[in-house]
């Protein structure tokens, strides 16, 4: 296989692997909150991260980006146990947890960022994923809201 090609691979399973732990992360995030709108808004976004991983593997089913299961990555894994210990110890689990998705959302939007600037992205995974980063850009601006509410 081509270095180009390899590398473009790669970098797809990168998001991938970023939006299986967003899933997860999400999902442990809706455990740790209090507030049931707080609660609601996290579950959304692990279903709207599931849809990314969905359209992800099929805009490129000629490259090996794994299967359909959710697994994550040992980083991310890590990271849901730091938001367990830090909404045990905190004393405003909503908070808490809205902050560890502004975290989350920036690092996604690093690596979004990152393949878009790739010239060897085929245009329509470009579109895919300058539609997926703009989301996520928009829920990181919710995101700030809301944790200046809770």
């Amino acid at each position: 296989m081509n270095n180009d090609i390899k590398n473009i691979e790669n970098k797809i399973k990168e998001i991938i692997e970023k939006n299986e732990d967003a899933v997860k992360g999400f999902q442990k995030a809706a455990e740790n909150t209090e507030d049931s709108g707080v609660k609601n808004y996290f579950e959304q976004r692990a279903e709207k991260r599931k849809l990314f991983l969905k359209t992800l593997h099929n805009a490129t089913p000629a490259l090996e980006t794994g299967d359909n299961d959710i697994d994550g990555s040992t980083k991310g894994a890590a990271h849901r146990t730091w938001m367990d210990i830090k909404a045990f110890f905190s004393g405003d689990d909503d908070e808490a947890m809205l902050e560890e998705a502004v975290r989350g959302d920036k690092a996604a939007l690093s690596e979004y960022n990152e393949i878009l600037g790739e010239s060897m992205v085929p245009q329509r995974v470009k579109e895919i994923i300058r539609e997926q980063r703009d989301e996520i850009q928009n829920d990181l601006e919710t995101s700030k809201i809301l944790e200046k509410f809770a």
